[in-house]
């Protein structure tokens, strides 16, 4: 089965990093998609699986706030931080999340290598190392790599993950070390998170990459 032409391996990426128009107000960096992390991605003939954005599937694409916009950056991250704690958007958080574990179940139980996800720090939602809190940028989870962690682990699904800043210059090397390394086979004895890419923390008990 699965003997055609695919790699049979892919990777998950921040919805952003492919689609800079669903980003909140103020925040995008390029006019449509970081072109060289997906080159990287292609190159080495992985599959790409976009992450949805927790933010526009939750809050809307002004995020509730039509002059969101107009606050400093890590200001207007911690409102959005707090809005994805009301029930609604919570409700939906957790269809998300149970949404993209499945899919990860799916891979790798038919023998595909799911290589990672790919976060995007500072972010109050798919921070991996740092995100957004207090008005400030500080170390820690944002709300939806927090729930995929809760619930992949909750599943006995071990997944590496890596938190990025797209425009940052290491950017590429930390994903291209994550490509580097065919982690989840489908063996159910793998259990936890695997945090990665030089900085953050080790999760879930299970070592860096």
């Amino acid at each position: 089965m699965f003997t055609d032409g695919r790699s049979r391996r892919v990777v998950f990426l921040a919805h952003c990093l492919l689609n800079q128009n669903a980003i909140s107000d103020g925040t995008a960096e390029v006019p449509a998609a970081h072109r060289e992390i997906l080159r990287t991605v292609l190159d080495a003939r992985v599959g790409v699986v976009q992450l949805p954005c927790p933010e526009l599937c939750c809050l809307g694409l002004d995020r509730g706030d039509p002059k969101g916009g107009e606050r400093p950056v890590v200001a207007e991250n911690t409102r959005i931080r707090r809005a994805m704690g009301q029930p609604e958007a919570s409700a939906r958080l957790r269809e998300l999340t149970d949404q993209v574990v499945w899919q990860i179940r799916e891979y790798q139980k038919h023998g595909f290598a799911v290589l990672g996800i790919v976060g995007v720090d500072r972010s109050p939602c798919c921070g991996v190392n740092t995100t957004s809190d207090q008005d400030r940028e500080l170390p820690g989870r944002g709300v939806f790599i927090a729930s995929l962690r809760a619930a992949l682990e909750s599943a006995g699904l071990t997944v590496p993950v890596i938190g990025i800043k797209p425009s940052a210059p290491e950017a590429l090397d930390r994903v291209r070390s994550l490509l580097g390394n065919e982690v989840c086979n489908g063996d159910s004895t793998h259990t936890g998170w695997r945090a990665s890419g030089g900085h953050g923390p080790v999760l879930a008990g299970v070592s860096e990459i």
